[in-house]
């Protein structure tokens, strides 16, 4: 809800614009933290305290829009795959531009449909003769849901990032950029080098906790 639906307009630009970020979603087909009512993937018919006779509204298939926006790192993966999970993340922090992981939660509160064992029975790992750089093979994975559900990287590509965008215009940040650099809060101000790439062994921890 809060990336896919509140937040839609923060995405759709940042994507747009190919800001170098990771979003990882964790999408579980409801507003959990508010009770239960639908959010903008909850499947049509389901059933919530806010559509009683069911939900009528197609949901929205972050995968396919990410594909078709030109996204340069697209995954789905499922949270009770920790090890693929921080995996996925690792390669989506380590690439150049916009990166998508959505992630498939249960919400075990408020969504009886899509359970951990209505997963295990539906998501498989796309191997290693998939190709995602073939954008149609991409779409036609994207729209796979139901009986199978893919998860893994489903689409790469290459493009300029708005960084680079402003470096041809001649337009330079102010300070350096923050990934590189962090200014510690001292007199002299003094700049050291941080590394970003993420402690695969601290996200397990946390993917755990969920």
């Amino acid at each position: 809800g809060d990336c896919y639906g509140e937040g839609g307009n923060h995405l759709i630009h940042a994507i747009r614009r190919n800001i170098d970020i990771t979003v990882i979603v964790h999408n579980n087909q409801v507003y959990g933290l508010t009770k239960g009512q639908a959010s903008p993937t909850s499947e049509v018919g389901m059933v919530t305290k806010t559509q009683p006779y069911g939900v009528v509204s197609l949901p929205f298939n972050p995968i396919a829009f990410a594909i078709a926006m030109d996204t340069p790192f697209v995954a789905r993966s499922y949270s009770k795959e920790i090890d693929f999970t921080a995996e996925l993340i690792r390669q989506g922090v380590e690439t150049k531009g916009f990166a998508l992981i959505d992630i498939l939660q249960p919400c075990v509160s408020f969504n009886k449909i899509n359970t951990y064992q209505w997963y295990s029975q539906r998501v498989y790992k796309l191997d290693n003769t998939y190709d995602p750089t073939n954008r149609v093979k991409a779409f036609e994975k994207s729209l796979e849901w139901g009986d199978k559900i893919p998860i893994g990287v489903i689409y790469r590509s290459q493009r300029q990032t708005y960084d680079e965008t402003l470096d041809r215009l001649g337009i330079k940040p102010q300070i350096n950029p923050a990934h590189n650099l962090i200014q510690r809060g001292s007199s002299q101000g003094v700049m050291c080098g941080v590394n970003t790439l993420p402690d695969l062994s601290k996200v397990k921890s946390l993917l755990s906790e969920f």
